[in-house]
């Protein structure tokens, strides 16, 4: 079965000119099949302060009112999305930028909550496999942009980390998928606070094990939490690590793997 990775980029990546060209040079010498999803780091954020549209944030996730929804849709779907392609092109790599409203490609509802209501936030439903293997077949690489819809007319905002391990797990079927997570850490840490506390592989057992200790810090939880239902989902592997090692994360000499 051919390989096929699934990547996804950290904001503090999108938000460093320097670092996030040099991400895109690695990500374009992958040399299979490939989707990069990513997010808009804080430049959502500064544009919105510049227009004075005030922004919420519960527990790290964004609250998206009709105007915060116009914002990311502008600055995900567009100004972000196209750079990103833009700079491939120039990498010598041929990608093709979309969001989950294209094509039909992933479907969402706005999501339900019994005490927050996050506005426009949408969680996945479905996503279109078969459409998204068929692009992969004409052009082999994939840039996707955050924003999913609800079938209705209704754009949403969703997030990144989700969306890769969608697709990854809608794409399992047709490829051997390595879903991969990079961002500003150099993988799963036993100290949050020390890059050489790397752990090289986890699996459920010791994975219930570091929650039960309370070895790892709260905002890896969701990202080991999604990896797993990846996993269970069909993908072959998940690695977590540093975005700025990404050849070195794909050969699977850095980072940390996760499997089932």
């Amino acid at each position: 079965m051919e390989k096929l990775y699934v990547i996804k980029i950290g904001g503090n990546i999108i938000d460093d000119e320097a670092k996030l060209s040099n991400f895109l040079r690695a990500f374009a010498g992958v040399e299979t099949r490939k989707i990069l999803v990513h997010g808009g780091g804080k430049l959502a954020t500064r544009l919105a302060g510049q227009l004075g549209i005030e922004q919420q944030l519960v527990d790290g996730r964004r609250i998206t009112d009709a105007d915060t929804l116009r914002i990311v849709t502008m600055v995900y779907a567009g100004y972000v999305n196209k750079t990103i392609v833009a700079t491939l092109q120039a990498e010598g790599c041929n990608a093709f930028g979309l969001t989950g409203a294209d094509g039909n490609a992933i479907l969402a509802h706005k999501r339900v909550h019994p005490t927050i209501d996050y506005g426009y936030v949408g969680d996945v439903d479905q996503v279109n496999h078969v459409l998204i293997g068929d692009l992969l077949k004409s052009v082999s690489t994939l840039v996707f942009a955050p924003i999913t819809h609800n079938g209705q007319g209704q754009l949403l905002n969703t997030n990144a980390d989700t969306i890769a391990q969608e697709i990854a797990r809608g794409l399992s079927a047709q490829y051997e998928v390595h879903l991969v997570y990079s961002f500003e850490k150099k993988g799963v840490l036993l100290d949050a606070d020390d890059d050489s506390t790397v752990i090289a592989r986890i699996d459920p057992v010791y994975y219930a094990q570091l929650k039960a200790e309370k070895r790892i810090f709260e905002g890896m939880i969701p990202k080991m939490d999604n990896a797993f239902a990846a996993i269970s989902g069909g993908v072959k592997e998940v690695i977590i690590g540093n975005a700025e090692e990404l050849g070195e994360l794909v050969k699977g000499t850095s980072g940390t793997s996760i499997r089932g």
